[in-house]
């Protein structure tokens, strides 16, 4: 007596010829596809808390969502998937077609969800739990194609489909950072990883398998996957023109540069309706770092306290765009200037792009400034050298990333490169929007063993403004808030608008808040981006 397959797995009684064999490379070809798929799960995990993290900030909030909705969800794909045991093979072509069409549109669906809906959380959530859903269920059915290749003890196969499992997810989370994003970019990149899926899940498990399912399934299910691919290719095709449109509803201003770093998600814009010349923006993953029209106020007040002592030699921490350098330059004693900035994308821009090279002057082609490109906490662990005065200029503490930026430790590794009698400022956020954090970081230098001055002016772009002027704590008073004898002629700044700046309103005056520290990060409590539009 013998068997055929009615269905893709259903044995019955008939007197037909028994099914081809297994080629000897099919065990193979199954484990290959198992680490294609997960290779691709993790690229989605990885791509849906990369955007949250651009979107909304607040990465740790974002990674903790996402991870935990998926690996829920998981469980109950599982669980779902044990019906689908009888059927293993149309089962799991059709789940990774469906997880290649979700997890390819993901990027794409948040993206817009954010832009014109508003609805982020929402629909990361439900992409989320759709995703982890789909990945769960391939576990049990994986399983069963391989026991169908070659019966063997439930601990080995385990072992033999993890490892593949595994690895394949090692490489996924490798080549998201290291290949998807410089060469295609966030959307791009999804939907590339969606194409692979569907090939690898569907066309490869058909191809093992084609003999023992019924031509019209296996037919039907090689037309899901061709269509599959259509609609990621055409998508791929718009992707640019969609992305565009929808980065443009987050802007009021028209959009004139914008790129996705591995670092970040720089715009600029540029409106000419300002009576008296255009205003350029720089945003950061969202949040306003300068407007052409008012930059001056923000990084007059910036640099110049800084700069009323000993001044030949500068380290500018972060300042990318270069027009704390511009401030820095105009004193001809500076005899040299280091400026520390993790993204080379910035600084190519500063170097290169028409309006910013227009605002910073050029600084970056001055003979005096060295330009690194590195994380400035892990740079200031190996610096040799020290300066006579530091500029900080980071963006706001609005992830843990970027609060170890702000923390005790950092101001600690600071001091080791600063001269006897150096002086330091650091932007800190608004005083009004964000006072726990401005004070937070006042209390965070001064934990460090600093003597600090604070004070705050008005930038109508940002509002409220604040800055903490400090000096490495030798017993001595706190470094005075004024400009040098030499200082060039400003247009916002003189004295007199710096002694009126250290004075802070009754509302506004300092916190009793906690410092910052790596194990302990005190994050902004808003977004840049949320209070410009309070």
């Amino acid at each position: 007596m013998s068997t055929t397959v009615t269905g893709d797995t259903t044995p019955a009684t008939t007197t037909a010829q028994p099914p081809a064999p297994y080629s000897r490379g099919a065990r193979f070809l199954l484990l290959l596809a198992v680490f294609i798929c997960a290779a691709c799960g993790l690229v989605y995990e990885l791509a849906l808390t990369a955007l949250g993290s651009y979107l909304i900030g607040n990465s740790v909030m974002q990674t903790s969502v996402v991870i935990s909705v998926m690996v829920f969800a998981m469980g109950i794909g599982s669980l779902a998937a044990k019906p689908l045991q009888r059927r293993a093979v149309g089962a799991f072509a059709l789940v990774e077609a469906v997880l290649a069409l979700v997890g390819g549109l993901s990027a794409l669906i948040l993206y817009v969800s954010f832009a014109w809906l508003r609805l982020y959380m929402p629909a990361m959530v439900t992409v989320s739990f759709t995703i982890g859903l789909l990945i769960g269920a391939e576990i049990p059915l994986l399983m069963t194609l391989l026991q169908r290749i070659r019966r063997q003890e439930a601990g080995s196969a385990v072992a033999d489909m993890f490892a593949a499992d595994y690895v394949g997810a090692l490489v996924g989370g490798l080549c998201f950072p290291l290949l998807l994003l410089p060469t295609f970019g966030q959307l791009k990149g999804a939907l590339v990883v969606g194409a692979v899926n569907a090939v690898a899940g569907v066309i490869v498990v058909l191809w093992i398998f084609r003999h023992r399912i019924r031509r019209v399934v296996r037919i039907s299910l090689l037309t899901g996957a061709a269509a599959v691919l259509a609609v990621l290719g055409t998508v791929y095709v718009l992707a640019e023109d969609i992305e565009v449109s929808a980065r443009q509803q987050l802007y009021r201003d028209p959009i004139v540069h914008a790129e996705t770093t591995p670092y970040q998600d720089i715009v600029i814009t540029q409106s000419t309706a300002f009576t008296e010349g255009s205003d350029t923006r720089l945003f950061l993953n969202g949040d306003l770092q300068f407007s052409s029209v008012d930059e001056y106020r923000y990084h007059e007040a910036l640099v110049h306290p800084a700069l009323s002592g000993k001044r030949s030699s500068v380290l500018i921490l972060g300042g990318g765009d270069a027009l704390a350098l511009r401030e820095v330059l105009r004193y001809d004693d500076v005899e040299e200037v280091t400026l520390v900035d993790l993204d080379p994308a910035m600084t190519r821009l500063a170097r290169t792009f028409a309006p910013l090279l227009e605002l910073n002057d050029d600084a970056l082609g001055d003979p005096r400034v060295t330009v690194v490109n590195a994380d400035a906490f892990n740079w200031l662990r190996d610096a040799g050298r020290r300066y006579d005065a530091v500029v900080i200029d980071f963006p706001d503490p609005d992830t843990a990333s970027l609060a170890k930026l702000y923390s005790v430790e950092f101001y600690h590794l600071l001091g080791q490169v600063l001269n006897p009698g150096s002086q330091v400022v650091v932007q800190g956020g608004s005083p009004f929007f964000a006072p726990k954090t401005y004070w937070s970081i006042a209390a965070t230098i001064g934990k460090a063993d600093y003597t600090t001055t604070e004070y705050q002016v008005d930038v109508p772009s940002f509002g409220n403004w604040g800055f903490i002027l400090a000096t490495p704590d030798t017993g001595g008073q706190p470094p005075p808030l004024r400009l040098a004898e030499a200082a060039p002629p400003l247009r916002f700044l003189d004295d007199a608008v710096l002694e009126a700046a250290a004075v802070f309103p009754v509302d506004r005056r300092r916190q009793d808040v906690r410092a910052s520290t790596l194990m302990d990060p005190a994050v902004l409590e808003y977004t840049r981006h949320e209070w410009q539009n309070y």
